[in-house]
Order: structure tokens, then sequence, then C-alpha cells
């Protein structure tokens, strides 16, 4: 069963998301107009760190290789201001990592889809569809894809994608459980490990 905004809250209020917003914010006290992000009817909508942010580049020669991640395939970008923002340049017909602002601490029978925002998907950024398992804790790595002919602005402290909280019986060993690989991921990009 998919988790509603009530029962986010008092999770929350447990430390299922730090910091947290219990509501949709698109406008900040200064008026300054922000892509949404915090609480929704199901779902929260997470920001982008301004910390880190990097961009598959093309070395000649080289393939990425999952098993062997190559960390000089990403190169940092730089994070740029402007009167509507802070924000990373994703190029165009690229992808990039960013890494979320809020901390995550899943419950034990709580899976979270992390999904793309219509804001974004509309200017040709794609976010991956990632899973949080049920005991994982940290700051997610999201992945964006630019599919469009232009480069696109990712802005930092705004809304960048959706998590929706799917509850389901107790499993029998959880994330934490077996130690997964990425759990504890700081506010920095994690790259792919085996």
């Amino acid at each position: 069963m998919i988790k509603n905004d009530r029962w986010i809250t008092e999770r929350a209020a447990a430390g299922m998301i730090t910091p947290f917003e219990a509501k949709l914010v698109r406008q900040l006290p200064d008026g300054q107009q922000v892509i949404s992000y915090g609480l929704s009817s199901y779902g929260y909508d997470i920001r982008l760190s301004p910390k880190d942010f990097r961009v598959f580049r093309h070395i000649p020669g080289t393939v990425v290789d999952p098993k062997n991640f190559n960390p000089g395939n990403l190169e940092p970008v730089p994070l740029h201001q402007s009167e509507a923002g802070e924000f990373f340049i994703l190029p165009a017909h690229s992808y990039g990592l960013g890494v979320a602002l809020e901390h995550l601490a899943v419950p034990e029978h709580i899976t979270v889809i992390c999904i793309g925002k219509s804001t974004m998907a509309r200017c040709g950024v794609i976010a991956n569809l990632t899973p949080a398992e049920a005991g994982w804790r940290g700051h997610l790595t999201l992945e964006f894809s630019n599919s469009s002919s232009a480069d696109c602005r990712i802005y930092a402290n705004e809304g960048v994608v959706q998590l929706l909280f799917l509850e389901g019986e107790p499993c029998a060993v959880s994330y934490e459980a077996r130690r997964g690989k990425y759990q504890d991921q700081t506010e920095e990009v994690t790259l792919a490990k085996v």
C-alpha cells in the first residue's frame, strides 16, 4: 500500500526524513518561486544538494564498467548562481549524478521508489527510477539524463524527484541486516560499487 501524507509526517517526526518540510513549498519567504519540494498527498519531493554534481564525460578508448568503475569518467561541474537560484548545468544528451539534500532512514517494512517530477520531465530531464530498500539509510545518489538537445539547469535546494513510500509485509532480511553496499551514503555522489 502507498503511504499518505499523515503517515509520512508521523515517520518524519521519528527521523525518516531530515530535514523535513511539512507542506509543499512553491515559494520561499522572500517571494522567489522554486520547483516544489516537501510533503504532498502521497509522497515527498526531495531537493538536490548544492554540494556535489558530476557529469559523465567521454574519455576516448574507455568503456564505463560497473564492476571496475573509473571515477575519471565523471567530471564535477560548478555550482552557478543567478537571480533564479543556485544550479548545475546538465549538458544536452548527457548523464549526471547528484545527491539528495535530505537524509533518509527507511523503516524495515517500507521500500521507497524515487521517480521524476513532471517539471523536470517537461524540460527533457529524466530521473532514473531508484529504490531505497527496507532499512536503507543515507543521502540518495540521484541519476539524471538530459534527453533534450539543449543544456538544462538542475536547481540545487529545489525539488528534483518525488519519493513514494510502499508498505509491505516485513521482509526476512532488510538492506541494513544484509549490510548493503550503499548503506549510510554521505551528502556526496556515491559511485558504482560491486
